[in-house]
């Protein structure tokens, strides 16, 4: 806690250079929200990704995204929007595969259309707004202050925002698997976070006459190796995801494991340091206090 305003002056600056990117450069949003069309098809022996690519863009569409799947004979294609309809799309993309193998099939056409795009871009909103807000309640409830409900919320947007700023500079394509992502993260930082608060809780009421600063610092070191270790376990798996998974899941897994990495920091230096400014004390917390240790705590 004591070097608290360092981490509060290096989180402001990541902020700062996330918003830059996401003000200047915006997100790369794939087809999900700027709508498109999504085309499957199955070729009868192993697919040339490069081939495809380059007969769509002689065809006239603008950045083409293929991406194997399945096997290796399976290919997914996302095209931007188009002003035809979808038998058209389905006859002209598979005259162009029809070229490169003759015995392809297109098996699934999908048509989003812009409107749909923006509808999806709302709801994805709308769903990390009442996240947000059910977080504040949740924490409000259980332990009967609003500093740690402060907290959390502060430390809980700030690895979303950490996320978007790295998909912006990077360009990585921001899809509805990318928000699935983000929501799961807010969830897995939240929950290390009450686990940092139970601590606090429990210190409190067994340490009553000691600094809040001594208190929290005590707190966050007896939590920190489950931290550590819950972490970097998820993490292994994670990065096996990012590594092996192919495109389909790169956004996917880049965003868990931005997300869990800035979860991580933000759990241990900010969430509580917040809660501390604000003013927290004992006996904010002691009606709520609990007479017997938490089983998952070390």
């Amino acid at each position: 806690m004591s070097t608290r305003k360092v981490w509060y002056a290096l989180s402001a600056l990541m902020i700062l250079v996330s918003g830059g990117s996401l003000l200047f450069r915006g997100l790369n949003l794939g087809v999900d929200f700027t709508g498109g069309v999504t085309v499957q098809a199955s070729f009868a022996n192993s697919a040339n990704r490069d081939a495809v690519v380059s007969a769509l863009r002689q065809a006239g569409y603008a950045d083409p995204q293929v991406t194997i799947f399945g096997s290796s004979r399976d290919i997914s294609i996302r095209l931007p929007p188009v002003k035809q309809s979808t038998e058209a799309v389905r006859a002209q993309i598979e005259r162009l595969l029809h070229n490169l193998d003759p015995n392809v099939q297109i098996t699934g056409v999908v048509l989003i259309g812009p409107q749909v795009g923006s509808e999806l871009l709302r709801s994805a909103w709308q769903a990390m707004l009442a996240t947000l807000v059910l977080i504040f309640g949740y924490i409000a409830v259980r332990f009967h202050t609003w500093r740690l409900s402060l907290g959390a919320i502060l430390a809980v947007l700030h690895d979303p925002i950490l996320v978007f700023g790295v998909f912006s500079l990077s360009r990585t394509p921001f899809d509805l698997t990318v928000v699935a992502a983000m929501l799961a993260v807010i969830g897995y930082s939240l929950n290390d976070t009450v686990v940092v608060f139970d601590r606090i809780r429990e210190r409190f009421h067994v340490a009553k006459r000691l600094e809040p600063v001594t208190v929290l610092d005590q707190s966050i070191n007896q939590t920190l190796s489950r931290t550590i270790m819950t972490k970097v376990v998820t993490l292994i798996v994670v990065v096996a995801l990012y590594a092996l998974g192919g495109p389909v899941l790169k956004g996917f897994s880049e965003a868990l494991i931005i997300g869990i990495l800035a979860g991580t920091y933000s759990s241990i230096y900010i969430s509580s340091a917040v809660a501390l400014d604000c003013g927290l004390k004992a006996e904010h917390l002691l009606s709520s206090a609990v007479k017997k240790p938490v089983d998952d705590l070390p």
